[in-house]
């Protein structure tokens, strides 16, 4: 089964937990603190594989939690980083995050990565917290959550050369004669529900990627018929091949058409259209194919070269392949990557408030926002010298006096997260 889009969440791993400890060996008086810093969580990461042309893996399985790093030890010693869990995809894969619609990667290269959501690092130790003032701290942080995220795959085929047209054209028939693709071929609209790609080859060697893509009809753009789930193979071919029926089988005019799939490219994304573009007359065995051929001259004068041929009786199909293939050797072998980040690019970005306050129907005060709500998962609440900090930590963010100006006073309810707490003046 060709599976071309998938929805699936992911998380990497948390940091592990540091440690507090103190060092007890013989002949070592007053040995002070010696907990050592949690590992780091695993990140995850979208590795290209060449011999995947589907997403069917995301298919059965759409969770995907990576493992958390290891918590510190005693005498210092560090936790185990984890490892990267790498999750193989076909080239052309694009990954969106569904909260923001941000591009996350553009992965089409083999072995091309992308990290996708980042491990959460190792909490510190107590041997980080030693000062003058205060040398044998019983503080340590939990580890820092990793990243976690809804997220879309989409996969748009890399071909060199797309078939488009109207349903029941020719199009399966034509990759099924040039190639060793053996696409379902029937006579009725929408046979072909999914792309198929084949690997021609000429009489001098020269050989190319052809995709047969489902069919087009009016509205395609908007989500009609099969509407995008086409549409978006088409943006990575180099040139666009029309598959007309010169025919008229149906009762359509071929020129109509014609102007009906540009109007489909062009509302989609008007680049499709610059690309080198071959029109192919397709059932000239038929007898009024000839007169309909000149007819669709004249209207059509010389914008793209126009090759007749019969996927029926072979005949055109060499020319058409050798035109291709010069075609394609005029046009660079470059894929049309979307604005995904190859590498960490630092922006200005206005930073987000550290905590926000709103009021339950109860009457209490909720703390929200993603700084405070991390530092709170980082405080071990189990250690009094911990929550002290955190307190410290609420305080010089503001939290304290923004309450008060919320109108909270002694005895009040103060929620954050799934905790309850009360505000103490």
């Amino acid at each position: 089964m060709f599976v071309d889009q998938v929805k699936v969440y992911v998380k990497a791993g948390d940091g592990g937990d540091g440690l507090v400890s103190f060092r007890r060996e013989i002949y070592v008086p007053m040995g002070g603190p010696a907990g050592g810093d949690g590992g780091n969580g695993a990140d995850i990461i979208f590795e290209v594989d060449e011999g995947l042309n589907t997403l069917m893996d995301f298919r059965y399985q759409r969770h995907f939690k990576a493992k958390r790093g290891e918590n510190g030890m005693s005498k210092g010693q560090h936790g185990k980083n984890s490892s990267a869990m790498i999750l193989a995809v076909p080239p052309g894969t694009t990954v969106r995050d569904d909260a923001t619609g941000e591009v996350l990667a553009d992965l089409v290269e083999h072995g091309q990565r992308g990290v996708i959501a980042k491990g959460g690092r190792g909490g510190r130790g107590n041997i980080r917290f030693a000062t003058p003032k205060n040398p044998a701290p019983e503080i340590a942080e939990k580890g820092e959550p990793g990243i976690e995220r809804d997220i879309t795959l989409e996969l748009k085929l890399i071909a060199d050369v797309g078939l488009v047209g109207f349903p029941s054209v020719g199009k399966s028939t034509l990759l099924s004669v040039v190639s060793a693709a053996k696409p379902k071929i029937a006579d009725y609209h929408f046979t072909t529900l999914a792309p198929n790609l084949g690997v021609v080859e000429t009489e001098d060697q020269r050989g190319f990627v052809m995709a047969d893509l489902p069919g087009l009809i009016e509205g395609a753009h908007e989500g009609v018929g099969l509407g995008h789930q086409f549409l978006r193979h088409v943006e990575r071919t180099r040139v666009v091949i029309h598959v007309l029926d010169m025919a008229s089988t149906e009762g359509r005019d071929p020129f109509e058409d014609l102007e009906t799939i540009k109007k489909e490219l062009r509302a989609y994304d008007p680049a499709i259209l610059e690309r080198p573009q071959i029109i192919v007359a397709n059932k000239m065995d038929v007898y009024e194919a000839e007169e309909n051929l000149e007819i669709f001259k004249g209207k059509m004068g010389d914008e793209h070269p126009i090759y007749p041929i019969s996927t029926l009786t072979r005949k055109g199909i060499r020319e058409l392949l050798f035109a291709i293939a010069d075609k394609l050797a005029e046009v660079p072998k470059t894929v049309a990557v979307e604005d995904a980040p190859e590498h960490i690019v630092y922006r200005f970005k206005e930073e987000a408030p550290a905590f926000q306050i709103t009021r339950d129907p109860d009457g209490a005060y909720v703390l929200y926002g993603e700084k405070i709500e991390k530092l709170f998962k980082m405080t071990d609440l189990n250690r009094d010298e911990s929550v002290q900090r955190f307190a410290r930590q609420l305080r010089g963010m503001g939290v304290d006096e923004a309450l008060r100006k919320k109108g909270a006073e002694n005895g009040d309810t103060v929620r954050l997260l799934d905790y309850t707490f009360e505000f103490v003046e």
